[in-house]
């Protein structure tokens, strides 16, 4: 029996030893393997095609680029939440407000308008008779003319016969007083003052010419006939207008319009008196709505006594714009929004403490000021990006994220589609590297071969404003030419020459569609698309110079659309004078 117990014990010792020595080594064996594991599952992607996912480095299949390493799924994010670097976030200058409600009373509308005539206080000086005219004593337009002046003398056959006809009725008068007094009466409806036909009457003699006075005051506006022309009776001569008091005629869009009402008080600025300022009110509010403009225009009636205001002079309206029913709304900064067309988006920024961004959908109400008011999607306390928007977007398309123009998410090819993510209708995007959104350092002699074509571009944009066809389809010939001298051999980055690939080829088609074409609105069709894909090459690129970019809502039928400019003014390529400010500066590219 003993010996039993000391061999079970021994057997027991024996286990344990077995396990001590072979057990822990197989755990830390299983531990390897694991870290071996999940070290072979990190994916390997291109960043020109998002959707190629490969277990290992290699090359792309589509454009032989090499493949960097996928983002791992592990940051504990959701499905449409994303991370930007500091390093972007520095660059892009992305900058983000706290929502919070705020009070619009005070906030100051302004309106851009032109200066016109005042249509009551204008007349048209006409000829009471047919006839030649003599001698025409307004010499040039803009004279000066005031009520009673002698404007021109005319000879008239008809009223030649009719002073004979006085004449012999006049010596019937007591035989034959109803004939007389007809006579009479026939030369005062030609405006014969009744001096002048009783000095006919008793001198017996026939005046050749007549004079024609001015019936009104004012300044000539329209010279309508020449000397030595013949006349009809009725036909006007001269348009005579009272510039005492003028009219700005401002355009209010149909958001707008329920801040504005009749009698309400307008504070008038101009360039051409920067430092003044102009009392008006609001005088009438045109209840037919522009189909193509989508505005109404609000006239305001001015006091022009010291012969300030001009006609065809540009002026701004301030306007006090008024509350809405409720005294308190939410209100977000103009630049956090980005349109659509259809959409309205903006950016939050999730975590308080890191760069993690979401987009959301909001429905806004009117402008006043810079400011829109919320009506659904956001609450007190949001925090949004307010500075860099287009810079997020671009981060969330590359992404796969939902965006701008990507409403379900996904990742976007750029092969066919779009070129590095660039929607083909109006949406700006910036292209993805390794480190997202940095700009790709290029050798500087390419930058300058780029500036050349931007150069070239910026000519494009202000013949398009001027609506001179001819020159835009020669300067987009110009154009061509300097794309077809960029020298991508200064691309020794596999990444920075597959992006120029793509976006040379769209820039070269726009440009050549334009300068194929004279006519105007489908020059500017094309000019949409050029501009998204220049601003593309101008983000990754650069030109050393700092470029604005700007964006009409209401261009490409409300659509939107982006173009380039070297100044911060607003001088919209899309509807020349038709709506020559409309719209705002987006981004600024340094």
């Amino acid at each position: 029996m003993k010996k039993y117990i000391i061999y079970i014990g021994l057997l027991t010792i024996g286990l344990l030893l077995g396990w001590v020595l072979f057990g822990y080594s197989s755990n830390k064996e299983t531990e390897h393997d694991h870290d071996e594991i999940v070290e072979t599952t990190q994916m390997w992607t291109c960043s020109m095609h998002p959707q190629i996912m490969q277990p290992e480095p290699g090359d792309c299949p589509i454009c032989g680029m090499d493949l960097i390493p996928a983002e791992g799924g592990s940051d504990g994010l959701l499905a449409d939440q994303f991370k930007l670097t500091d390093n972007a976030m520095a660059l892009a200058n992305i900058q983000t407000t706290v929502v919070g409600k705020g009070n619009v009373e005070g906030n100051t509308i302004k309106l851009s308008g032109l200066i016109a005539e005042n249509e009551e206080a204008n007349a048209v000086q006409v000829s009471y008779f047919s006839g030649r005219i003599e001698r025409l004593n307004v010499s040039f337009t803009g004279e000066e003319v005031g009520k009673g002046q002698l404007l021109a003398t005319i000879y008239s056959p008809e009223l030649y016969a009719a002073q004979q006809e006085l004449i012999t009725a006049a010596s019937l008068k007591e035989s034959q007083p109803a004939l007389y007094k007809a006579v009479r009466s026939k030369l005062k409806l030609w405006k014969l003052t009744e001096n002048q036909i009783n000095q006919i009457e008793e001198t017996g003699k026939v005046k050749e010419n007549f004079p024609v006075y001015a019936t009104v005051s004012g300044t000539v506006t329209e010279k309508l006939v020449e000397q030595g022309d013949y006349i009809k009776q009725g036909q006007p001569l001269l348009k005579i207008a009272n510039l005492a008091t003028v009219w700005g005629n401002f355009d209010v869009y149909e958001n707008q319009i329920d801040h504005f009402r009749k009698g309400q008080d307008v504070m008038i600025t101009t360039n051409a008196y920067p430092n003044k300022e102009f009392n008006g009110t609001v005088d009438f509010i045109n209840p037919v709505l522009n189909t193509n403009t989508r505005t109404v225009t609000l006239r305001v009636v001015l006091n022009n006594k010291d012969d300030v205001f001009k006609p065809g002079m540009f002026v701004t309206a301030n306007v006090e714009g008024s509350t809405t029913n409720n005294d308190e709304v939410l209100t977000i900064p103009e630049s956090a929004v980005l349109w659509t067309g259809e959409r309205s988006v903006v950016y939050l920024k999730i975590i308080p403490d890191q760069p993690v961004f979401e987009m959301r959908e909001v429905k806004i109400g009117n402008l006043i000021g810079n400011e829109y008011e919320v009506l659904e999607g956001l609450f007190v306390g949001n925090e949004i990006v307010t500075n860099g928007t287009f810079t997020v977007d671009a981060a969330a398309q590359l992404k796969g994220k939902k965006s701008m123009m990507n409403k379900e998410g996904g990742k976007i090819s750029t092969g066919h589609e779009g070129h590095l993510g660039i929607d083909k209708n109006t949406s700006i995007k910036q292209s993805d590297s390794t480190d997202q959104n940095e700009r790709i350092v290029v050798p500087e002699n390419f930058q300058e071969q780029l500036k050349a074509v931007f150069n070239d571009y910026i000519g494009l944009k202000d013949a398009l404003v001027k609506e001179d066809s001819k020159s835009t389809s020669e300067i987009a010939t110009s154009l061509l030419n300097n794309l077809n001298k960029i020298d991508m051999k200064l691309l020794s980055d596999n990444m920075a020459h597959s992006h120029w690939m793509s976006l040379e080829k769209e820039l070269k088609s726009s440009a050549t569609s334009i300068s194929n074409t004279s006519v105007i609105k489908v020059q500017r069709d094309h000019f949409k698309h050029l501009s998204s894909n220049l601003i593309n090459a101008v983000q990754l690129f650069g030109v050393n110079e700092k470029v604005f970019v700007e964006y009409c809502p209401m261009a490409d039928n409300n659509k939107g659309a982006y173009w380039l400019s070297k100044e911060e003014k607003v001088i919209n390529p899309y509807f020349g004078e038709a709506m020559l400010t409309c719209g705002e500066v987006k981004q600024v590219i340094e």
